[in-house]
């Protein structure tokens, strides 16, 4: 596996956004989708710390933003999703940055079974996301090391 590195090809990482969410947010309408891909470029991912990881022909596959008290944000490009990329920016953040909180979608159930996987456990719950819109959030918080 490639190294870590931190990544501004902000519009590589829209794109690998969009692809993940696609293939696993399907509890979002397409006007919520069209919300949140507008939003990428000039209000989220500036606001990260984005880091991201190459896969074997070296192509940027996954990546994760990371928030001064909490992971913002990881996703895996479909292609790339259970091959071991997720697992290790999740580990770089709470090994290498010592984050140990984030938020998932609650309808999101891969997300929250990958979490748990790797020692989080919802800490708390919000009706709606940080847009206020009706997608339910789960606050995580690391608990065990795996």
């Amino acid at each position: 596996m490639t190294s870590i590195e931190p990544c501004r090809e902000y519009e590589t990482l829209r794109q690998i956004w969009l692809r993940s969410v696609t293939a696993t947010h399907r509890f979002l309408q397409k006007e919520d989708l069209d919300f949140y891909y507008g939003r990428m470029l000039q209000e989220y991912l500036p606001n990260v710390e984005p880091y991201a990881i190459r896969n074997k022909c070296g192509n940027l596959c996954a990546f994760i933003g990371l928030g001064k008290d909490m992971i913002e944000m990881l996703f895996v490009h479909p292609d790339a999703m259970g091959q071991g990329y997720g697992s290790a920016l999740l580990r770089f953040a709470t090994e290498e940055k010592g984050l140990t909180k984030v938020d998932v979608n609650e309808q999101n159930i891969r997300a929250l079974d990958f979490y748990r996987k790797h020692g989080f456990s919802v800490a708390g719950r919000s009706d709606t996301d940080g847009e206020g819109r009706p997608y339910p959030i789960l606050h995580l918080e690391l608990t065990a090391s795996i």
